[in-house]
């Protein structure tokens, strides 16, 4: 850990993330016990919170080099898939039953990784084999966001359930149409 006026640099095992802290917080480095101290200089409102935000930013930044980050989605539905392109390691292909494949390329800093998962769908019979893509970083806001792009590009929809999940998610399910009562 490096303080140096208003830059933290925080390295582990995993990495190095840096951080330019706003200037209504000082922050001071206590090299004999190992400890990020974050001060407010004044007490108004914008500075409460802009402390308790970069105390949490410098938390995430610790634990993200010493365990990393990982988010992980399913891919549900009737010919929906995804793999990783032969070329570009770091794309993610999705067919999620278009005619074309949505290619989404993780940013530096981010891994991703496909493979198969056993997946209980709430109201279904039993476990499936999905799609299931891990997403892993070192970052919490990059991993966050790249884990948010790929489920942005079909997102579960609530009659069948068909789309992109993360893990564990529940997805609430709607009645179709009835014909005539």
């Amino acid at each position: 850990m490096k303080v140096n006026g208003q830059k933290v640099e925080v390295k582990g095992p995993k990495g190095t993330l840096k951080l330019d802290a706003h200037h209504l917080v000082q922050v001071v480095l206590d090299a004999d016990a190992r400890k990020i101290q974050v001060n407010r200089k004044a007490d108004e409102r914008l500075a409460r919170s802009v402390h308790g935000l970069t105390r949490t930013l410098i938390a995430n930044m610790i634990e993200g080099v010493t365990k990393g980050y990982e988010r992980r989605l399913v891919v549900y539905g009737l010919g929906y898939k995804a793999e990783i392109d032969k070329k570009d390691k770091r794309t993610v292909l999705l067919k999620l039953g278009f005619a074309n494949t949505k290619a989404v390329r993780a940013p530096e800093g981010v891994t991703v990784e496909v493979g198969d998962t056993n997946y209980r769908i709430e109201g279904g019979g039993g476990e499936e084999k999905l799609a299931c893509i891990t997403v892993r970083g070192t970052d919490k806001q990059q991993v966050g966001q790249y884990a948010a792009e790929i489920r942005a590009a079909q997102p579960a929809e609530p009659y069948q359930g068909k789309g992109v999940r993360y893990f564990g998610e529940n997805v609430r399910r709607k009645e179709g149409k009835t014909k005539g009562a």
